[in-house]
């Protein structure tokens, strides 16, 4: 992936540095919000007092909006889900998320699905590379805001929006984020994530974007249980279908294990406490040894509890969701081993939100929603209010004003996250942070550029002082080079395209770098070979070895020409010279292995030279 292929690990300090910089940005942005916020509701509430005493209306009570109190079962999806979303919004500000979810996560989600999936994948991966900074951070806020927007909507069209949102977000996940949860992959189970927990964020947030009548009867509930069990009855016949590895352990060492014990061998390795590590570690010799008897008691309850939900029986029904629940719990502590730990956790996986989700159904057939009843004399105060003079703000309650401003406040939080991710996604070029990480930040001079008069790819003279008044951009190239060079030429012509109206202003200036290969013949081939031919303000420059020499030496380029070879090894470097003749800064230019056309440095050098560019 761009700038990733130069030895950059997932702890790198300069991204993590640059990350933790973001995230402090942005939340010192929201604490100021916060505070004009709170602001806006102290005037509010004083001009709402104020009109009240005007009208002789203080004290009396607003009518309730809603003849019931939240519905148990909603109540549980939405507090249960927002706070969900917060802990998933933290796990995504871990440091090792910027480089290492695209590795660590996102490409061995999609490694056994179909070639459509890992494109899809792909698509995700390359865009959080090529900007793991302002991607990560977005993660983190677009999650945390969702939360929050869940949890301090109770009731009403705000709610109904939250549940939207999450239910949108949660499906971009599920596509990009977990390939759709692995249903396309080889070897899906429900006791490896299938079909991924996105999916249940789904559900959640469509539930609670339900409108209340919807929670008035069983009806709801009943068929959350009856969706429930014909999932758990499915997810037995997958796990009992023959030739998917899940009837067998490991009876030999050197027989290839099955699904179960091969994820928990693995879930073990990740970092984490010794406590649960071996917890996972027996479990996973333990149905490495007895296979066939785990995969047939998963089955069996798999099928029971599917059976109960659908039966429908108050007892049966209590039955299927409490062996469901410890079926789950067991699950998620001995194969997904808690599902956030090792770095790049970023949830806490499956388990949990299906306890939720099938819990949330059964409440909501044995728990009704109970109309609230209200006395005589508050009937007659909540006339009162309602025949009060004035309007939205004389029968606005404090708490309502609370959760409003709330709601307005996640909002922000999620469009300042998600304004970065989108304008990430439609940037082909990666961010200047990974070159930095890479090959270091660039060494700021302000020394006399020596100066140096060669002949062009086209025979003409050109002097250093011919190109005063604009901004140089130098580097040295070798003209038949096959590696690196064609890498810097194209992302030298990708930085021509990011200056825009800039490169008017700006000469990319080219020395070639070959004491074997250097007429303006082989320059010449270069140009066409890498498409700089067309640009009016490129020049490659050679001349005789003597002059190039010169030259070499007092931009400290060193050139050795290679045992047995034409191309030659040099220094990769770029000089930024200044209208006047300056250096001002040299940026290391080795491209190592990134994508031509597509690699941070683009970005990184058209940003400095526009620095240093006349206005």
């Amino acid at each position: 992936m761009p700038g990733m292929g130069k030895g950059l690990n997932a702890n790198d300090p300069t991204v993590t540095a640059a990350f933790h910089s973001a995230l402090l940005h942005d939340l010192a942005i929201f604490v100021l919000l916060a505070i004009v916020f709170v602001l806006a509701g102290n005037v509010v509430s004083t001009i709402r007092f104020k009109k009240a005493v005007a009208a002789g209306t203080v004290g009396s009570k607003v009518a309730p909006r809603w003849p019931y109190p939240e519905p148990p079962a909603r109540r549980l999806l939405r507090v249960a889900f927002g706070l969900l979303w917060i802990l998933d919004g933290l796990l995504q500000a871990q440091p090792g998320m910027p480089l290492g979810l695209p590795g660590g996560v996102l490409t061995p989600a999609a490694s056994s699905s179909p070639g459509w999936v890992q494109h899809l994948v792909n698509v995700g991966a390359t865009i959080w590379s090529d900007h793991p900074v302002s991607a990560a951070a977005s993660a983190v806020w677009i999650q945390v805001g969702i939360g929050i927007f869940v949890l301090v909507a109770p009731r009403g069209y705000w709610s109904r929006a939250a549940g939207l949102l999450g239910a949108g977000w949660g499906l971009v996940i599920w596509v990009f984020g977990e390939a759709f949860g692995g249903i396309f992959g080889q070897g899906s189970s429900i006791l490896t994530g299938t079909p991924g927990a996105a999916v249940l964020y789904i559900a959640a947030g469509l539930l609670v974007a339900l409108p209340d009548r919807a929670w008035e009867t069983p009806r709801l509930g009943r068929r959350i249980l009856q969706v429930s069990g014909v999932f758990f009855i499915g997810m037995a016949v997958l796990q009992a279908w023959p030739g998917r590895s899940s009837w067998t352990g490991q009876p030999h060492p050197s027989s290839v294990p099955g699904n179960l014990a091969a994820m928990g061998s693995q879930m073990a390795r990740v970092a984490q406490p010794g406590l649960t590590s071996s917890w996972v570690r027996s479990f996973a010799t333990f149905d490495a040894a007895h296979g066939w008897a785990v995969n047939l008691v998963v089955v069996l309850l798999l099928a029971g509890v599917g059976a109960c939900l659908l039966l429908g029986r108050r007892r049966l029904l209590r039955v299927g969701v409490v062996v469901a629940a410890a079926l789950c719990l067991a699950d998620w502590v001995l194969v997904e081993d808690f599902g956030f730990f090792g770095g790049v956790g970023t949830d806490p996986n499956s388990m949990i939100p299906l306890i939720l989700v099938f819990t949330a159904g059964y409440l909501a057939v044995v728990r009704l929603p109970v109309r609230a009843e209200i006395s005589e004399e508050e009937v007659g105060e909540a006339e009162v209010e309602d025949r009060a003079p004035g309007g939205f703000l004389d029968r606005l309650s404090a708490g309502y004003l609370a959760r409003l401003l709330g709601a307005l406040g996640a909002m922000v939080v999620v469009l300042v996250g998600a304004a970065p991710m989108a304008l990430a996604a439609t940037n082909p070029n990666a961010d200047p942070i990974l070159t930095v990480a890479t090959d270091g930040t660039p060494n700021v001079l302000s020394e006399t550029a020596p100066s140096f008069t060669l002949t062009d790819q086209h025979g003409r003279p050109v002097s250093l002082h011919d190109l005063a008044g604009h901004t140089v951009v130098l580097t040295f190239l070798d003209p038949v080079c096959t590696s690196d060079c064609p890498l810097i030429a194209q992302e030298l012509r990708v930085t021509d395209k990011l200056l825009g109206a800039t490169a008017s202003k700006v000469d990319l200036v080219a020395v070639a770098d070959n004491p074997l290969y250097h007429s303006t013949v082989v320059t010449r081939a270069f140009d066409r070979q890498e498409g700089l031919d067309h640009l009016a303000n490129w020049s490659f420059l050679s001349g005789s070895l003597a002059e190039l020499t010169r030259v070499w030496n007092s931009y400290g380029i060193q050139t050795d020409v290679a045992v047995g070879g034409a191309m030659v090894a040099h220094s990769d470097l770029v000089y930024i010279i200044d209208p006047n003749g300056t250096i001002r800064e040299v940026i290391d230019s080795n491209p190592g292995n990134s994508a031509a056309g597509y690699s941070s440095f683009s970005s990184l050098l058209a940003a400095q030279t526009q620095r240093f560019s006349p206005s």
